[in-house]
């Protein structure tokens, strides 16, 4: 069935993606719709519907799915960091519950490449600009959630965002950025910049990165993740907290 929209004393009208990008993007997102076609109003940014009248854009659904995407990582985070104090579970959601994140998880999707934009919009640049990738992502939320409910937008949620709440917890505030952190620790000990090697696998719509890194010589730490600069961050981690170590050993 195609996908409509409406405004109020008009008739629907179809949005016109075509099917097979439909489905592409639902194999990317991991979930299973009876009709990927239900994701197309969360694709329709506002300048577009400002060059084509009776269309909707995504800004309800994208609403929605800031609702959605709030909930199940509090939940996530109350469940599984039951140690931690209200402060922290703010500081760990804020972390990852933000326009940046969102955007970068949103270009790792490609994205942008399925949104409908105005002409001036795609002139400027819109398929790149962080505000526009992050609304379009919790409109995709949104549009999950109605049409296949919680428990499907809860697991898109967590496959999209998971790892980057364990990163999160891990380091605390502002934790996730730990190349920044292992660059100055390395700076101040070695004189010198850690060193990255990285391998990719897969098909374009599911790639996965492997990344190692080397501080003087030797590999201090591996990561895994969906897009390159995930897998550095886990790397990253894994470097610091094992040098880190190391020093507080040294300094004893």
């Amino acid at each position: 069935m195609p996908s409509t929209t409406s405004s109020p004393g008009s008739e629907a009208t179809t949005i016109p993606l075509p099917i097979h990008r439909l489905d592409e993007l639902a194999e990317r997102l991991g979930v299973k719709l009876d009709d990927t076609e239900v994701l197309a109003p969360a694709l329709v940014h506002r300048s577009w519907c400002a060059e084509n009248s009776g269309y909707d854009s995504n800004e309800r659904l994208e609403f929605l799915g800031d609702a959605v995407l709030g909930l199940v990582i509090t939940d996530h985070a109350f469940h599984t960091y039951t140690s931690l104090s209200e402060g922290e579970l703010t500081d760990v959601r804020k972390a990852v519950v933000n326009a940046v994140t969102l955007a970068e998880v949103a270009d790792e999707l490609e994205l942008g490449s399925y949104l409908l934009l105005g002409k001036g919009e795609e002139q400027s640049g819109g398929r790149e600009k962080p505000s526009i990738l992050a609304d379009a992502l919790e409109a995709v939320l949104g549009a999950v959630y109605v049409a296949a409910g919680l428990e499907q937008a809860t697991g898109l949620v967590l496959r999209l965002l998971g790892s980057r709440v364990a990163e999160a917890h891990a380091g605390g505030p502002g934790g996730q950025d730990y190349k920044s952190r292992l660059q100055e620790l390395v700076a101040r000990r070695f004189d010198e910049a850690p060193r990255y090697e990285t391998v990719a696998e897969g098909p374009d719509h599911a790639r996965s990165f492997r990344v190692t890194v080397a501080v003087a010589g030797i590999t201090r730490g591996r990561g895994e993740g969906r897009s390159k600069k995930q897998a550095e961050q886990v790397a990253a981690r894994a470097a610091y907290v094992s040098l880190a170590a190391d020093v507080e050993t040294e300094d004893a």
